[in-house]
């Protein structure tokens, strides 16, 4: 007989491991009003950038911008959630390697996501609820940012929002270190 705290360990690790994997997808299909709910449900990302601004306008903060390599990075990401089926920072990679990968300042940029928001208004109004992603809104130093949806019936939330904020990217200075020479003569000393 095994004993009982080595059981309950395994089952915990396979339940942990099942989280990690999503919900598992629907398989029925959706009935119309909900069918027609979600599509109806769009982003553009011009209003987007007006509530966004008007926001962050409220906050006394700059406006931001919309950025394509953002959007990249945002639309991955929201494809990668509803793939899995997985409301995770971690879907599509995690934050820190996407930050690297699109070669932004990890210090200056910040990402909200969500699931089940059927307007670019609900989605701000839920990241403005909560104390975290309000943050990521209200950062000073952002000035640009990139949304995204994604949609998939047959998921857990059905459309799942992604929103990059970051800073604008720092200059690099090149040093070169110029012509090795000698100081006092034009030779080496002997």
């Amino acid at each position: 007989m095994t004993p009982l705290i080595p059981r309950l360990a395994g089952l915990a690790l396979a339940l942990l491991a099942a989280g990690c994997a999503g919900e598992p997808r629907r398989t029925t299909p959706l009935d119309s009003r909900a069918a027609e709910r979600l599509a109806a449900v769009s982003l553009d990302p011009a209003e987007a950038g007006r509530i966004f601004n008007a926001y962050r306008s409220s906050q006394g903060l700059g406006p931001v911008r919309l950025d394509p390599v953002l959007t990249a990075m945002a639309q991955r990401q929201a494809d990668a959630m509803a793939k899995a089926n997985l409301l995770s920072h971690d879907a599509g990679g995690s934050f820190a390697s996407r930050v690297h990968a699109a070669g932004l300042d990890a210090a200056r940029a910040a990402e909200n996501l969500g699931g089940g928001y059927y307007s670019t208004q609900e989605a701000f109004t839920g990241w403005r609820a909560s104390a975290g992603h309000d943050a990521n809104l209200r950062m000073k130093e952002a000035t640009r940012f990139g949304i995204a949806l994604a949609k998939d019936p047959q998921t857990q939330y059905r459309a799942w929002w992604a929103l990059v904020v970051a800073g604008e990217p720092e200059t690099r200075v090149e040093m070169s270190a110029g012509p090795v020479g000698w100081f006092g003569s034009n030779r080496p000393p002997r």
